[in-house]
């Protein structure tokens, strides 16, 4: 019972955050994916679409797909890779980066409002659980792969 409420609870959490991420980027005439690829891009500068992809966790045909359309509105482009020529890299535009910098203090914003509900010491263990579960999991996808290799 107390497994099915947590993976209620935190289903419930993240798509309450993504619903008010969603809003907010709603206004600013971006959709909840564009800004995903938008902030990755912020914080990590150049990218490859794969790169792109394994950071915002989304699948394989919908990030050509958004980087497209960010493209044709200016606020990414393609460059090419320095280090290999058969590779394109995405980077923002100044267009880009200034719509990104407005959206993501607000967003911020609505992280810390959501989350006040717990005191410092609450999310500091809320963290501490997280990544012990990700530690688990990564893990389980380390032995999964050397049985697939033993195989």
């Amino acid at each position: 019972m107390i497994d099915s409420y947590l993976l209620i609870g935190t289903h419930r959490i993240v798509k309450d955050l993504d619903r008010e991420t969603t809003r907010i980027c709603a206004a600013y005439g971006l959709t909840f994916p564009q800004f995903m690829v938008l902030e990755a891009l912020l914080h990590k500068n150049r990218m490859t679409v794969g790169e792109i992809k394994d950071t915002i966790l989304s699948s394989n045909g919908t990030i050509p797909v958004i980087i497209n359309n960010l493209e044709k509105s200016e606020m990414v482009r393609r460059v090419a890779d320095p280090t290999d020529h058969r590779k394109s890299l995405v980077e923002l535009t100044e267009k880009g980066r200034n719509l990104i910098e407005k959206i993501c203090p607000e967003n911020e914003r609505m992280y810390q409002e959501k989350f006040s509900v717990w005191t410092s010491d609450e999310k500091t263990e809320l963290v501490r659980l997280i990544a012990l579960y990700e530690k688990y999991e990564n893990g389980l996808k380390a032995r999964q792969e050397t049985n697939d290799e033993n195989q």
